[in-house]
């Protein structure tokens, strides 16, 4: 198994560098990959900031990574799940913390547009004023 960059996800999807993306292609397809889910973080930050994509398409790009059959995203039912709640409204890297609190009674934040955000969502945990 191999863990693998950020840039090497970009790379397959905005296709700006074919000796990169032919690269990526073959070090994908060497083995097992594992996706942390800072890389997926990261991944929104730069398709969003960078490249300038739509919510839906970095939501449906990450979806197809979480249904590549030789990748392994940490915790990808968290992640699922913060992609289902960023389609929705909340902020990424913000959906990606809470879907992997689930296991807590609240998540606490100073955040009012999270908690606003996520009350429509029922979330779990709730997210929750200090």
């Amino acid at each position: 198994m191999r863990a693998v960059d950020t840039n090497l996800i970009v790379r397959l999807f905005v296709q700006d560098d074919a000796e990169q993306v032919k690269a990526a292609r073959l070090a994908l397809a060497a083995d097992t990959v594992f996706l942390p889910k800072s890389v997926i973080v990261e991944f929104e930050w730069v398709m969003r900031g960078v490249y300038r994509e739509t919510k839906a398409a970095i939501a449906s790009a990450i979806e197809t990574i979480l249904a590549t059959a030789n990748v392994e995203v940490e915790d990808a039912a968290a992640v699922a799940r913060a992609v289902d709640w960023f389609r929705k409204g909340l902020d990424l890297t913000d959906a990606v913390h809470l879907a992997s609190s689930g296991h807590a009674d609240g998540f606490v934040t100073f955040d009012a547009q999270m908690r606003r955000r996520s009350q429509g969502l029922a979330t779990r945990p709730a997210v929750i004023a200090p």
